[in-house]
């Protein structure tokens, strides 16, 4: 395969990666003279590195995982001076383990700048970060759910860390959020189905068995309609698998999904019958 015929959105394994480019299995910043290309790697499961989008702009943090950064050293410099050395640069994104897909040809859209971030002891360091745009066509989108997992994966780790570290951390995170335009999944459900639901509730949640917790702005019970199976792991849009729950339950559903509830809404809809 020829990189110049790589499309945005192909996925690769580690070592057909390498095999294209004729680079290191290793690293965030790969160099090839062979190809005379730099591959970024840009990962988003498992990573000391803050590299974030914001619209059509990555923000790519630098080589080095301890100590402050230099921008004359190694593929940082290389990098830097991508703009007049001939050296060409693409960019790959790991969102699930072991899975690179390609962005595609890099150009540096600004000059490098420096900020604070920590390294891979917790300790604060300066590092250099490289606004890069893609040379041509558009910023690929990635699945909601996809993006999802990465938060509550990343939301996981940070509950391991003590008080006194999350405290720290906080107080040294970036004051300007990424951005990432997603895709999601929309299924078409019957209206008839959700309303029934509601309307055979009466008003009740149909998990904790208490009165809607307000109305909305019809002055009617609000309640929010749920398929215990749930839609995108098979489930079906009946009535036998739709039920009308308070938000508290409905969000605790989709957190937790325990098998007692899941027994215990289905046993309301048989009830029904």
């Amino acid at each position: 395969m020829k990189i110049d015929s790589l499309k945005s959105g192909a996925e690769f394994s580690n070592q057909q990666l390498c095999e294209v480019f004729g680079c290191s299995p290793q690293g965030g910043m790969r160099r090839s003279l062979s190809s005379s290309t730099l591959v970024l790697v840009s990962n988003h499961v498992s990573s000391v590195y803050h590299d974030r989008w914001i619209g059509n702009v990555l923000h790519y943090t630098g080589m080095g995982q301890k100590g402050d950064q230099r921008l004359d050293a190694t593929q940082n410099k290389t990098l830097a001076e991508s703009r007049f050395n001939g050296v060409a640069v693409h960019l790959f994104e790991v969102h699930v383990e072991g899975v690179y897909t390609y962005v595609g040809k890099m150009r540096l859209n600004e000059e490098p700048y420096q900020e604070q971030q920590l390294d891979a002891d917790g300790n604060a360091r300066r590092v250099w970060v490289f606004p890069l745009v893609v040379e041509v066509g558009e910023v690929p989108t990635i699945e909601q759910t996809t993006l999802t997992q990465q938060v509550e994966r990343v939301a996981r780790q940070v509950r391991r860390l003590t008080d006194d570290e999350v405290r720290r951390r906080a107080e040294r995170a970036r004051t300007v959020p990424g951005q990432r335009s997603t895709v999601s999944k929309q299924f078409d459900r019957d209206p008839h189905v959700a309303e029934h639901a509601k309307r055979v509730a009466k008003g009740v949640c149909d998990l904790c068995l208490s009165p809607a917790p307000f109305s909305n702005g019809d002055g009617q019970p609000y309640l929010e309609t749920h398929h215990i199976e749930w839609l995108a792991k098979g489930g079906s849009d009946t009535i036998d698998n739709t039920v009308a729950l308070c938000p508290n339950c409905h969000r605790k559903m989709h957190v937790l999904n325990l098998e007692s509830d899941r027994h215990a809404l289905f046993k309301r809809t048989f009830n029904r019958k």
